[in-house]
């Protein structure tokens, strides 16, 4: 049993200990600190910093009649085991890698990361939207340009470092019509898509993870040569299409998680796309 005097000289004692290692701790931290070098990897990682109001589904539902480039279908699902005959539900899929929202691997336009391969930490970033609503409703041929980009960072400062860039053209709009291929009497699609000089702007002068659009290509819909797919995949960097909701999305402070398909030598894939607000 400890009388009154003992216990204030245990307390004091405590307290000194307590504050010495706390002060020891503290200085093994900040030296810990200043010994570790700010690299790019660190870097990616600050956008996680934040508190979550909301989470926004930037990822359509995926049924076998979803608009494809191709205007055929490319889901098929079979139910092969059922709750009823067999205790448990199960189905088997026929699906084409670029079917709904989905990931377009490197590897799809050059020899580069097939899905599997893009590091994890490529799949996270502060999200940026670029809003050519505007001219994509007076033209559906509308392009993301180099000028949008820069008028967008006027507006609300430079893209940041990893970096996940979105054109919202508007376009889910038409999810569920002939005009999301928008295909006329030749067959050649008509919908938004980035330029060339835009990508190029982002490649030379942005640290971008990937690119996002709310059509069927990264490319506009009358393009025959692909050209920012060739531009844009074979630098290891990746594209989404079909993303949706990108109305329900600030146009920066948002950060994105991809949950890309982890299939051994795929092209991309199926993708749940999701922002953290």
């Amino acid at each position: 049993m400890c009388v009154p005097e003992c216990q204030k000289k245990i307390a004091e004692t405590l307290s000194r200990r307590q504050f010495l290692k706390g002060a020891a701790a503290g200085a093994a931290a900040t030296a810990a600190f200043m010994a570790t070098p700010v690299n790019a990897k660190e870097e990616l990682f600050r956008p996680m910093q934040l508190r979550i109001s909301k989470v926004v589904d930037l990822t359509y539902p995926l049924p076998p009649n979803f608009p494809t480039f191709g205007g055929a279908q490319q889901l098929t699902i079979k139910n092969v085991f059922n709750l009823k005959d067999n205790g448990y539900n199960l189905n088997e899929w026929v699906l084409n890698e670029h079917t709904g929202t989905h990931m377009d691997a490197p590897f799809h336009f050059s020899d580069q990361q097939t899905a599997d391969q893009i590091p994890v930490e490529n799949l996270v970033g502060p999200l940026v939207v670029i809003d050519i609503r505007e001219k994509a409703g007076r033209d559906p041929d509308a392009l993301v340009t180099e000028a949008d980009i820069r008028r967008y960072e006027r507006r609300y400062g430079r893209i940041p470092f990893g970096a996940i860039v979105a054109m919202w053209s508007g376009w889910d709009e038409f999810v569920k019509t002939p005009k999301f291929r928008n295909a006329d009497a030749k067959g050649v699609m008509h919908f938004p898509g980035f330029a060339l000089d835009a990508v190029e702007f982002l490649l030379a002068n942005r640290e971008v993870k990937g690119i996002m659009v709310d059509t069927l290509s990264l490319d506009h819909g009358p393009s025959t040569d692909f050209a920012v797919h060739y531009k844009w995949l074979p630098t290891n960097r990746w594209g989404m299409e079909c993303v949706a909701n990108l109305g329900k999305v600030p146009a920066r402070g948002a950060t994105v998680i991809v949950g890309s398909p982890k299939i051994v030598g795929a092209t991309g894939g199926p993708s749940r796309v999701i922002a953290l607000i």
